[in-house]
């Protein structure tokens, strides 16, 4: 700012120096406006990597989630909290339907099931001559759509079926787990999982 208002040699100098500086650094923007494109397109791509995979990680991370509870779990009598909040757990991975063989089944298996999320369809099959009434069904299906219970007395073990893929051998019906040792198993073969889906879909 001196050197624009003084008139010493040195100012002019100074002047001159400043002008050549903003030219050479004008010039050099210019002679490499490709490397600053081509490093701005590098840190573009590396965000967009970044990005990738936060993602990647995020569906690793929310496998691990989906599968957090392991494939076989016992449960000794008294981890009734424990036992719940598995089941619990298990109940909201539901994203379509839901469908629990469970010869007794009372309000308190409709309290579980009350936790799926919104929009999965339910599907009781149970003793036909099930503590359940009409009202109880029809007062879960005001707040909690929509279920439906079936009448059987083909099946003596218990199961849960998520989404029509993933089938859950339970050793005690779901309102009483907790109170005695009891386990929870993922089936692993796929044919047998699947002729139990097939099994359910004949019973009217």
């Amino acid at each position: 700012m001196l050197s624009a208002v003084l008139h010493s040699d040195t100012a002019v100098n100074v002047s001159v120096r400043i002008m050549n500086t903003f030219v050479e650094m004008r010039r050099f923007i210019s002679n490499n406006a490709l490397l600053f494109e081509k490093i701005s397109n590098v840190e573009l791509k590396q965000l967009e990597f970044q990005k990738e995979t936060d993602a990647k990680f995020d569906k690793v991370f929310d496998y691990i989630s989906d599968h957090a509870e392991s494939e076989q779990k016992v449960f000794y009598d008294g981890q009734i909290y424990d036992a719940f909040s598995l089941i619990a757990s298990l109940i909201q991975k539901a994203k379509k339907s839901l469908s629990l063989i469970d010869g007794y089944v009372d309000i308190k298996t409709l309290n579980l099931l009350a936790k799926k999320k919104k929009g999965v369809d339910v599907t009781i099959y149970t003793h036909p001559k099930t503590t359940l009434s009409q009202t109880d069904i029809s007062n879960f299906n005001r707040q909690y759509p929509s279920l439906t219970v079936k009448g059987t007395t083909i099946f003596h073990d218990r199961f849960l079926v998520i989404d029509d893929t993933d089938v859950y051998h339970i050793g005690a019906s779901i309102k009483d787990a907790g109170t005695k040792c009891f386990g929870i198993t993922l089936i692993q073969d796929k044919q047998m999982a699947s002729d139990l889906i097939k099994r359910l879909k004949t019973i009217k």
